[in-house]
């Protein structure tokens, strides 16, 4: 494909103070441009409060060669209103403008689920969302189905009895017959804040959950640890690969998974991000916490965002099993010279890393979404997670607005350095200071597109 001209951004004014609701940007990430790293068109939602989070296409590569199928529609489900918005890219790609509302009535009544979060398209002209939770915030992982066209809820896509405790992200291999979902946590206890009182007692996911693809029946849970919250899953791209790569937060680890001889499906812990001991923090210890995952498309490069950290880290997955570490940098994060936290034991590190400024500008928060160009050589990153805890972890970034970053890539050798030349500061929004979540490319990206 292109290089990417734009990129559509959510961003988010709930749980910041100011009664705005929330709006797709679109952001003109061309170097030649004029309006390069400036915002040229906001989109706002019709309604106050619905925390925007993750988007997804009406039609992508799984729907390769039918002429029929257009990528003209971007679908953001509301995590906390259980709204759901389809956005006309279509038409003006540089203004997106809105076609539907799906209220979220429609999502209780008809799907008894709430709390939506993944949206990937399928081969059969439908849209399937994920969900956290049931329409009273107590974890359930449902999805739901909208038609491509119409987007009409069409009920949920799931079948039997059997449901897993919680529901988070997803991704599916039909040449290996599966879907795997992953679990965040109950929505009524973390939709909040974190409290570590939560842990210990069942209210953070730690299972990574097997659907068959063709009966749409739950089949077995593979346990990567308890509160380990996986969250971001992605299958290699290539479709006769029956493997894939799971980040879980709360343990700061990557679990690789796979198909096993006999048919049934295993994870192994392949990376470990030790937690380094700190004083003047929430607690004695703190996590990495592995917030966001991605594969390059040509399956060599495996990133991740450690969003309370600070860094960003590119492994050379050559050998699914032996990750080896590429490509590193610290973009922000909590254990920063000068700041409120004294790190006292660190793994890894010699020193805190220094704070991270760009364009005069000291950055809050930390590394958290990221997406990568189709050639693998800018890594673009945001630094808010969910509203709620931003304000708990980052209170400068409810204050300041969040950031989007670009980080020059080294597709030979591995290596990552940040672009000093790209800012785009959300903290300017006319509309008062914002936080930016996840990122599209109209014609598809690294985390959008299944191959089937």
């Amino acid at each position: 494909g292109p290089r990417e001209e734009i990129i559509y951004v959510p961003c988010i004014y709930r749980n910041t103070g100011r009664n705005k609701p929330d709006f797709l940007a679109t952001v003109d990430v061309d170097p030649k441009s004029p309006q390069y790293c400036q915002v040229i068109h906001r989109l706002p939602m019709p309604n106050v409060g619905d925390e925007l989070h993750h988007s997804g296409w009406n039609t992508c590569s799984s729907c390769f060669g039918d002429a029929s199928k257009k990528r003209n529609r971007l679908v953001l489900p509301s995590l906390i209103s259980a709204r759901i918005y389809v956005v006309d890219v279509g038409t003006d790609p540089r203004a997106p403008r809105l076609f539907k509302v799906i209220n979220p009535e429609d999502v209780f009544w008809k799907c008894d689920l709430g709390f939506p979060h993944t949206s990937h398209c399928l081969g059969s002209g439908e849209v399937m969302i994920s969900t956290l939770g049931d329409p009273a915030g107590s974890g359930k992982g449902g999805f739901i189905l909208l038609d491509a066209e119409t987007f009409e809820i069409k009920g949920t896509w799931e079948k039997g009895d059997k449901v897993p405790p919680m529901g988070y992200d997803f991704w599916y291999q039909p040449r290996h017959n599966v879907l795997i979902s992953t679990e965040w946590g109950i929505p009524r206890c973390l939709g909040y804040g974190f409290d570590p009182k939560d842990l210990k007692k069942g209210r953070y996911g730690s299972h990574l959950n097997v659907w068959d693809w063709t009966t749409h029946t739950y089949i077995q849970a593979i346990d990567v640890g308890e509160d380990s919250a996986p969250l971001e899953i992605r299958f290699l791209h290539n479709p006769d690969a029956a493997e894939g790569f799971v980040g879980c937060t709360i343990s700061s680890a990557i679990h690789r998974f796979y198909k096993t001889q006999q048919g049934d499906w295993a994870a192994e812990k392949v990376i470990q991000v030790p937690s380094k001991k700190v004083e003047g923090w929430l607690l004695p210890e703190m996590p990495g916490f592995i917030t966001d995952i991605l594969i390059s498309l040509d399956d060599r490069f495996l990133y991740f965002s450690n969003w309370l950290h600070g860094d960003i880290r590119q492994y050379d997955i050559s050998n699914t099993r032996k990750p080896k570490l590429v490509g590193q940098v610290f973009v922000g994060g909590s254990i920063s010279k000068g700041g409120p936290v004294t790190v006292c034991r660190d793994e890894e590190l010699q020193s805190q890393p220094e704070p991270f400024s760009i364009k005069g500008k000291r950055v809050p928060g930390g590394p958290q979404m990221i997406q990568l160009s189709l050639d693998g050589k800018r890594l673009y990153v945001t630094t808010s997670l969910y509203s709620a805890w931003d304000r708990q972890f980052y209170p400068d970034l409810i204050r300041e607005g969040s950031v989007m970053l670009q980080l020059d890539v080294d597709t030979e050798r591995g290596g990552l350095t940040v672009n000093e030349c790209f800012l785009v500061d959300f903290g300017k929004e006319p509309d008062g200071p914002c936080l930016a979540h996840e990122m599209r490319y109209p014609g598809g990206d690294c985390t959008s597109d299944i191959w089937v």
